[in-house]
């Protein structure tokens, strides 16, 4: 018996831990392409996301969907597809820095570049964010 409540337990505390960081990105709307990018944040182009709530528009072959927002959040950065996520992939899909919030075209919903939260069924697709130095990587 002591066993069983013992497995129990455990099989609890093992269903409960999550190596994705709390990272979902089941969307019907949005396909899963590999992202691997590691940006200098010294060089020019990026030396704007060294300071908090500053955000980067990134774009080009293998930058997700329809490119990757990035913002330095004061405590680290937070890196999201540009595409809506509520929405099937179109001429309106790619979302649009407002200060620190991204808006869809589409349907004008506003998502916090924070939380990539909205008011919508699905959140903004989360990229996970590793700080080496002054160096910025950018993977799934």
């Amino acid at each position: 018996m002591k066993k069983l409540i013992l497995l129990f337990s455990l099989l609890i505390l093992f269903s409960n831990c999550s190596s994705d960081d709390n990272i979902n990105n089941n969307n019907p709307y949005l396909p899963n392409y590999p992202v691997n990018i590691t940006i200098n944040l010294d060089l020019p182009s990026y030396v704007n996301l060294q300071y908090p709530s500053n955000t980067k528009f990134l774009t080009g072959p293998g930058y997700g969907v329809l490119g990757i927002i990035v913002i330095n959040t004061g405590s680290g950065f937070n890196a999201f597809d540009a595409a809506c996520p509520n929405q099937a992939l179109s001429s309106c899909s790619t979302m649009r820095i407002h200060g620190i919030k991204a808006v869809c075209p589409c349907d004008e919903t506003e998502y916090s570049l924070y939380t990539g939260i909205g008011d919508a069924q699905y959140q903004m697709k989360r990229y996970r964010t590793e700080l080496i130095g002054n160096t910025l990587r950018i993977y799934n």
